[in-house]
Formats: C-alpha cells, sequence, structure tokens
C-alpha cells in the first residue's frame, strides 16, 4: 500500500492577481499549492515537492493549513513570480506577465516517495522537462496539467505553443487535464469532446478538460460531464487545479461519474472563496446534497 495517495510536483508562486476592476492582491500560489490544499483538505494522505526561492521553513509554512500533506521542498535560486490581470467578470480572459521563473526540476534531485500518482503540476514549459514524464511513469500512474508544457515565457509574457513531444510522451499519462483553449491548441479542435477523444486516441488514458460551464472526463468509452455551479467566483483563480486534484485522489476510490461530480463540487465550492479550498469533504458533501 502507498504511503500517500498523490505526489504533487511543481513550484509555489509569487502572484499578482489585478481583478477586472481593479481589485489587486498579492498571494502566494501555483498549481502545487491550490492541489495540495484541495487534496488534503478532502481528506487525502498528500505529498507536495514544491520549488522557491524561499527556506524550507517557509514552504511548509505555506501549507500549513493543509494538514494532511508533507511538504518536501527543494531549493531554487528563483521563484516563478507572476502577474494576472483579468479583464472580464467571469474570469476568462486575463493577461500573464512574468519576472522570473524557477530553475528546472531534475529527475535526479527527485526524492524517494512512495505515492500512487505522481501529479506534475508546473506552471510554464521547462519547469517540467520530457524525460521526467517516464521517469515519473515507472514508479506511479502519471496525471499532468499540460499548462506546463503549453505556456512558455517570452520577453516578460506568456505565449502559448503546442507541445511539440505530445504524441511520444500522451502514452505515459494516466491523467491528462488540459482547459478548453488548451484543448485546442493540442488538437485544433473547439468540440471539447472531440478534443477529449483526439487526445485519449494519442494515449492519454482518461482525459479532464475545464471550462467555465462545466468538467468533462472522458476514458475511451464515454464522455462524462458535470456543470459548475458556484454561486460567485470570487475564487476563481486555482479552477483547473482544484478540479485536477480533487478527481485524480477520488478516483483512487470512486467511479467517474462519482469523482467528477465530487470535483466539480469542490471547484463550485471553492471558487466563492479567495485562495485555495479551505474547507472539508463534509462542506463537499453538502453542497453535493444542495446544488447536486
Amino acid at each position: 500500500m502507498s504511503r500517500f495517495d498523490s505526489l504533487i510536483i511543481g513550484e509555489v508562486a509569487r502572484d499578482t492577481n489585478v481583478d477586472y476592476d481593479g481589485t489587486t492582491v498579492q498571494a502566494i500560489g501555483g498549481a502545487v499549492y491550490y492541489s495540495g490544499f484541495a487534496a488534503a483538505n478532502m481528506g487525502h494522505k498528500t505529498a507536495v515537492l514544491p520549488k522557491a526561492a524561499m527556506t524550507a521553513e517557509e514552504l511548509a509554512q505555506a501549507f500549513a493549513k493543509a494538514p494532511n500533506a508533507t511538504v518536501y521542498a527543494l531549493p531554487s535560486k528563483r521563484s516563478f513570480v507572476t502577474k494576472n490581470v483579468y479583464h472580464t467578470p467571469d474570469r476568462e480572459r486575463r493577461t500573464s506577465t512574468v519576472d522570473s521563473v524557477i530553475d528546472p526540476y531534475r529527475t535526479e534531485e527527485i526524492p524517494a516517495i512512495d505515492a500512487t500518482i505522481w501529479h506534475l503540476a508546473g506552471l510554464v514549459g521547462g519547469d517540467i522537462p520530457n524525460d521526467l514524464i517516464p521517469f515519473a511513469a515507472e514508479r506511479a500512474m502519471v496525471a499532468i496539467d499540460v499548462q506546463c508544457m503549453l505556456r512558455w515565457v517570452e520577453n516578460g509574457g506568456m505565449v502559448y505553443r503546442d507541445w511539440a513531444e505530445k504524441r511520444e510522451m500522451l502514452p505515459y499519462i494516466r491523467f491528462l487535464k488540459t482547459d478548453a483553449a488548451e484543448a485546442e491548441i493540442l488538437t485544433g479542435l473547439t468540440d471539447r469532446a472531440e478534443a477529449a477523444r483526439t487526445l485519449y486516441s494519442w494515449g492519454a488514458r482518461e482525459v479532464l478538460i475545464t471550462h467555465n460551464t462545466e468538467v468533462l472526463v472522458y476514458d475511451g468509452k464515454e464522455i462524462h460531464t458535470c456543470p459548475i455551479r458556484a454561486r460567485n467566483l470570487s475564487g476563481r483563480t486555482g479552477r483547473g487545479d482544484t478540479t485536477f486534484a480533487g478527481y485524480i485522489n477520488e478516483r483512487l476510490t470512486q467511479d467517474i461519474p462519482t469523482a467528477l461530480r465530487t470535483a466539480t463540487a469542490l471547484v463550485s465550492l471553492k471558487m466563492e472563496t479567495p485562495g485555495p479550498y479551505m474547507g472539508t469533504r463534509a462542506d463537499v458533501e453538502a453542497y453535493i446534497k444542495e446544488f447536486y
């Protein structure tokens, strides 16, 4: 039996978020941060492997309110420092600028951590080198948020490029997460269901695509969807990270429809409050009873 349900690999970010109305908030962020809280506070035994120009004590403190998360800090000369400016009330359109990025993860620095899932949760291209994917697949089921293969820092801005090695790497991946725009970049398709089918045909065994209206999952047999029912979007940042971490950990014990409903309710509830998910499993279960 594995010691951890999931090991989440990715950098902690120093974020400045500017809302469409000019409200500005500085906060710790990053996929590992939102994913770690989501998985741990749902009761899953979670390990996180963050990188930043912070001490091990500072990184541990960042996850202090996620009691089921164990932090294994890695050093970096630089932190990922970014600014996100949201242009619309639904926060679907944003401009991101990046001041600095971390030293990339290297296979030789990954400690021997026993986990059922290795969740690769980088933020931009270069964070998670391609060779880390087969390395992870030798040790666990691989889950990857494809943003770390599509988003690249160029002249301080963020640009999107297709993943050149996708056909080679997707067969290693048990769980693949994209949003609707990323799915289109990968496949050229605007239809999310068709994009999911294409990504499955290229090797990923379970494809999850997020959208502002719903979450979609395809496993080669059936398209499953579940609506997002957040009553406000004040906590929009971290939507995909929360959904994916919730889903893959629930899939360890639940079928697709049940895991999808739990993850979608989790992110709907999380989006009603800024920051990572600070609630409990009981809170999500109550939300499901009320809204699903």
